[in-house]
């Protein structure tokens, strides 16, 4: 083990969970499930756009997206500036009414929106156990690029970097809650940055310069160095799956769009999107290039999902890779917590109080035991479907996401900006679209050469607007409350 490079990356978990303790603190101060899901709106500007960005960008983004770009070439690092307005999008179509309807209905969970707006038990379960079963499977991405990391790092074996990245993650979310959660989404943002740069920068200058890494790369495969990529893989179809993907369909993802809700004011808002965007455009750019050029330095990988540590590895001295590795780390922890602390408000909040404890008795003690018990039997199960992972975690990450767009695109969107929709075509949207994302994803059907996400969101679109016209509309009061007439 490399005691030199685990010092730092030791203290770095050690000050994240000591962020978890600092803001267990704020839970005496008022209602527990207001703070310890939503952290009582109170987020500014830096930290919205930190936490966002944070959120986003998980193991798929810094250790799966360079992967590609390693076996792909620099097309992946143009398509994956694709990104770029993702937060644009999701606080801009979503930020200044999701919040305020959100504080007029006492909203702490997207599903708490979707009962607003729809009025349908049927919406709301179905999208309680969606959220809950892609978390898992996201989460289980997180986890085994967490393991990845300290394994190819450290020197620890891959079920001995899973403990201690498990163990950090789960201790820091169940103690803290939501402001922990983004108060440590805001330093991790920060590292990232950091890290990026100062990777992109010690490549550069083992390589000898970005012309020598382009010549190396052509060298090694003229089509690294193309905009089709190795292989000829970046077609127009793909490429346009893609955007959708990751960019316009993050707006559906609950986690991105429940960031809408714990914002402080319009200034917070604009100057999140602002720094957001700023931010994302240097880390997508950064770490993508760092992966593409990274075949020039280390161009025997047997998987690609390695590349970013052993990088670090091999370009900067151990205790300054020490200190950056915590770039990756922040990436990926920075995803689990949020994912984390949902899907444990989901059964908390849009099951248990609504389903199995409609009287609501004793809910002062039974809330916070509840809520704890269900983050840390979540982050169990979570642990132990990671113990055998896949070769390319950045497939199954993205399969989980095409399953939250499918589900949550049309109805959170639509019901915020369409006054005729109901929950008659939510339902059916939401049916719809995972049935026929399921249906393309399990058999390997491309229509046209399309990504299953895009024939998906167009027939649960079609799908929605169709049965709400054919349907009663929602009611007068449904349709104030959101601002429509």
């Amino acid at each position: 083990m490399n005691l030199e490079l685990m010092l730092p990356l030791v203290i770095y978990l050690v000050l994240m969970l000591g962020v978890g303790f600092w803001a267990s603190r704020h839970r005496a101060e008022g209602n527990f499930v207001q703070e310890y899901f939503i952290g009582n709106r109170s987020m500014g500007g830096l930290v919205l756009a930190m936490t966002l960005v944070a959120t986003y960008t998980s193991a798929s983004s810094f250790i799966g997206g360079p992967g590609a770009a390693y076996k792909i070439g620099l097309g992946w690092v143009l398509l994956a500036m694709i990104q770029l307005p993702t937060v644009w999008l999701t606080l801009g179509v979503l930020g200044k009414k999701f919040a305020i309807i959100a504080r007029r209905v006492n909203a702490v969970t997207i599903n708490d929106m979707l009962w607003a707006r729809y009025q349908s038990k049927a919406v709301v379960i179905l999208g309680s156990i969606t959220i809950i079963l892609a978390f898992i499977a996201t989460m289980v991405v997180q986890f085994i690029g967490g393991a990845r990391l300290l394994e190819t790092a450290t020197g620890l074996s891959y079920q001995q970097g899973l403990m201690l990245f498990a163990s950090c993650v789960l201790l820091y979310t169940i103690i803290g809650g939501f402001r922990a959660v983004v108060m440590t989404d805001a330093l991790q943002g920060i590292i990232m940055l950091i890290g990026t740069g100062a990777l992109l920068a010690g490549i550069l200058i083992a390589g000898d310069g970005l012309p020598n890494l382009i010549h190396q790369l052509r060298e090694i495969d003229p089509k690294l160095v193309s905009p089709q990529g190795a292989g000829d893989m970046l077609t127009q179809p793909f490429m346009l799956s893609f955007w959708i993907l990751v960019c316009v369909g993050v707006v559906g993802l609950p986690h991105s769009a429940l960031r809408c809700f714990g914002y402080r004011d319009s200034k917070a808002l604009h100057r999140g999107i602002l720094i957001g965007t700023v931010v994302s455009a240097l880390l997508m750019f950064g770490m993508h290039l760092a992966g593409a050029l990274g075949r020039a330095i280390l161009p025997g990988m047997d998987s690609p999902d390695k590349i970013m540590p052993s990088l670090m590895m091999e370009v900067l001295p151990p205790w300054l890779a020490g200190v950056f590795l915590a770039a990756p780390m922040a990436a990926i922890m920075s995803t689990i917590d949020s994912q984390l602390i949902q899907a444990s408000a989901t059964l908390v909040k849009d099951l248990y109080l609504n389903y199995l404890n409609p009287k609501q008795e004793k809910l002062e003690v039974r809330i916070p035991r509840l809520s704890l018990l269900c983050t840390l039997i979540l982050g169990t199960l979570v642990l132990l479907a990671a113990l055998q992972p896949p070769e390319m975690i950045i497939w199954l990450n993205l399969l989980a996401f095409g399953g939250l767009q499918a589900v949550f695109l049309w109805p959170l969107v639509l019901g915020l900006y369409w006054s005729r929709a109901n929950g008659p075509g939510a339902l059916a949207s939401m049916v719809s679209g995972i049935v026929c994302y399921g249906v393309l994803s399990q058999w390997g059907i491309k229509l046209a050469g399309l990504h299953a996400i895009v024939p998906s969101l167009t027939l649960a679109l079609v799908v929605f607007i169709t049965v709400s016209l054919l349907t009663a509309p929602p009611s007068r009061e449904v349709r104030e409350l959101f601002g429509q007439k």
